[in-house]
């Protein structure tokens, strides 16, 4: 087993490598900078020599592979620079943000298991009856809304008609993440439930279900005994999917409900051309989605004895 995490570790780092030097350079080929940028919403007239000066300040007059360098440089020391914008230690800003984040992901993740496969099993097990055709379609309609709209409409409902609800972030933090939850929630629980049905479907038509049913053994014996524990990998997949593209992808509902995480961080960097902000935003991405996937692909080698034949034989 740890040769096989070793092994897969050294596979991910030239994809670290990759995805930080590929967005580095496409923010350089996007073009303008912070400088510009501040200098041009400053409201009155600015010199070039000025401009050019500041920039020399952030070292963003150097060649694009020279500041790629330094910034990899620094990374790999633990210094993620400092904002062009706020001035401030980018790694104690990104921390700072960063538990409003894994707060919203994880009660997502929750609120997600609990509604996908209770949901996705009486699907499957209900097949083609009233129960299993009124799932499929709130499952299809929930899966069908983007985020933004799912935002607005909860919003709609429970903010402003029922009044339940603040509209955006208060200072109740627990109030306050009913709403980014239940959106986020929605279109996951809507199309894992799809996941779940199928996968266990398809483990309930097997022969071993048709034997334990001849041999008198109970449905909810079956089902959470024998069929749940074939499913498990593709739960386990739905699961590091959801927490990857959480952690790295809640942006537009923090900022529809300006939830103070690292994700409505990245846009404001983004439209103020902090540079250092966004980086550091992309190189966290790719370290979840990477960390996941390698636990991901440990939960496979311990749960599917064929993966481990297969790394042996490899």
């Amino acid at each position: 087993m740890i040769k096989y995490v070793f092994k897969r570790l050294l596979q991910l780092i030239p994809v670290l490598f990759g995805i930080t030097f590929l967005s580095f350079a496409m923010m350089r080929l996007a073009g303008g900078d912070a400088v510009t940028y501040m200098y041009e919403n400053a409201g009155t007239a600015v010199s070039q020599d000025i401009i050019d000066k500041a920039k020399a300040e952030y070292g963003l007059d150097q060649p694009f592979i020279v500041q790629y360098a330094n910034w990899l440089k620094g990374m790999l020391k633990g210094d993620m620079g400092e904002s062009y914008v706020s001035h401030k230690d980018v790694f104690e800003t990104f921390k700072s943000k960063l538990p409003a984040t894994l707060l919203l992901t994880l009660s997502s993740i929750v609120l997600t298991v609990l509604i996908a496969i209770p949901l996705g099993i009486i699907s499957a097990v209900k097949h083609n009856k009233w129960i299993d055709y009124l799932i499929r379609f709130f499952s299809f309609i929930g899966n069908s809304m983007p985020n933004f709209l799912a935002a607005l409409v909860l919003m709609y409902i429970f903010s402003i008609r029922l009044n339940w609800l603040p509209v955006i972030t208060s200072e109740n933090k627990a109030v306050s993440l009913i709403l980014p939850t239940l959106t986020l929630a929605l279109a996951m629980a809507s199309k894992y439930t799809r996941q779940v049905r199928a996968t266990v479907l398809d483990e309930l038509n097997k022969d071993y279900v048709a034997g334990a049913r001849a041999r008198g053994v109970r449905g909810k014996i079956i089902i959470w005994k024998s069929v749940m524990k074939s499913s498990m990998l593709t739960i386990v997949t739905l699961l590091a999917l959801s927490i990857g593209s959480l952690l790295g992808g809640t942006t537009i509902v923090e900022n529809i409900f300006m939830w103070d995480g690292v994700g409505k961080m990245a846009v404001d960097a983004i439209n103020m051309r902090d540079y250092p902000i966004i980086q550091a935003y992309v190189a966290w991405m790719a370290v979840i989605y990477v960390i996941v996937n390698l636990i991901t692909d440990i939960i496979y080698h311990y749960l599917d004895p064929r993966v481990r034949l297969g790394g042996n034989e490899a």
